[in-house]
């Protein structure tokens, strides 16, 4: 390692090691995220018996949110609106899942 006399020199290389952890930190912690959400989604899908694609974890969580929507119907009393819900959100799982 050549020694510089010049400390603006000096003061750049410390600058850019301190970038250069800190981005690498954040790299290795976006690896990290990237793989725990990918292992979840896959293990997700093997356990409903879906594919693993996008559209069809969307869908999934379209027709919990419609049997959803039909419970909080049930609970407010109104029972046609509560059917027609729980139907189309359990039509929508049933043609999903294997």
């Amino acid at each position: 390692m050549q020694s510089s006399s010049n400390p603006f020199e000096w003061l750049g290389s410390a600058l850019g090691t301190i970038i250069r952890v800190v981005l690498d930190s954040l790299v290795w912690l976006f690896e990290i995220l990237s793989s725990a959400s990918s292992s979840f989604v896959n293990g997700f899908a093997r356990a409903l018996g879906v594919s693993n694609d996008l559209l069809t974890i969307v869908a999934v969580l379209l027709g919990l949110f419609l049997i959803y929507l039909g419970v909080r119907r049930f609970l407010r009393k109104r029972w046609v609106g509560g059917v027609i819900w729980v139907l189309l959100g359990l039509w929508l799982l049933s043609a999903l899942i294997r």
